[in-house]
C-alpha cells in the first residue's frame, strides 16, 4: 500500500517537472515503455526488486536498458537511486501514465474479448465508444477465452457485458427459477 502512494507522490512530481520543461509527452512514452518492459520481462523484473543487489548496479543497469529515455526520465533514475526504491519503478511508470491520460482527458476503455481484435474491429468498437463518452478514448484489448465470445466493455465505473459466458449465465438463472 505504502508502495503504491509513494508512486504517486513520484509520479506527480515528475509531470510536474516534465510540463514544466514541456516534455511530458516524451517522459509518457518513456513511461509506457518503462512499464511494458518490466512487466514483461521476469528476469529484470526480479532484478529491480532484489534486495540484496546495490542500488548502483538497478541504476547502472537502468540507465543502460533505457539510454534512449528522455532526461527528465533519467532523472527519475536518481532519484531513486539516492531514496533506494527501485522496486516500485513499474507502479511510478504505471501512475504516471495514468495522470498523464488524466491531465490530457483521455480515458482508458478496456475491452474483453476471446481472441485479439485486428485493426478494423478495433475501429469500430472506438467509433461505438466515442458516441458513448465525450472524452478521448483509447483501447486496451484484454484477451479472455473463458468469456467465449462476445465483449466486454469496462470504461471508468460503468461496464457493458456482452459476452457470451454472461448470456449463458442469465439463462441458467432465468431456467432454474
Amino acid at each position: 500500500m505504502s508502495g503504491t502512494r509513494a508512486a504517486i507522490r513520484y509520479a506527480k512530481a515528475i509531470l510536474e517537472i516534465a510540463q514544466s520543461k514541456g516534455v511530458a509527452e516524451a517522459v509518457s512514452e518513456d513511461m509506457k515503455m518503462i512499464a511494458s518492459t518490466i512487466k514483461g520481462n521476469a528476469e529484470l523484473s526480479s532484478f529491480i526488486e532484489n534486495p540484496t543487489l546495490k542500488v548502483e548496479q538497478k541504476q547502472n543497469a537502468l540507465l543502460e536498458v533505457f539510454a534512449s529515455a528522455n532526461d527528465v526520465t533519467k532523472s527519475l533514475f536518481r532519484l531513486l537511486y539516492e531514496n533506494k526504491r527501485f522496486e516500485i519503478l513499474e507502479a511510478i511508470a504505471s501512475e504516471y501514465n495514468v495522470l498523464f491520460d488524466v491531465m490530457n482527458g483521455v480515458e482508458v476503455a478496456k475491452v474483453t474479448t476471446a481472441i485479439l481484435m485486428d485493426a478494423a474491429l478495433e475501429a469500430k468498437v472506438l467509433a461505438k465508444i466515442a458516441t458513448l463518452s465525450d472524452k478521448k478514448i483509447t483501447i486496451e484489448n484484454i484477451v479472455d477465452p473463458a468469456i467465449i465470445g462476445g465483449f466486454i466493455i469496462t470504461i471508468g465505473d460503468k461496464q457493458y457485458n456482452a459476452s457470451v459466458a454472461n448470456r449463458l449465465q442469465v439463462l441458467k438463472r432465468e431456467l432454474s427459477n
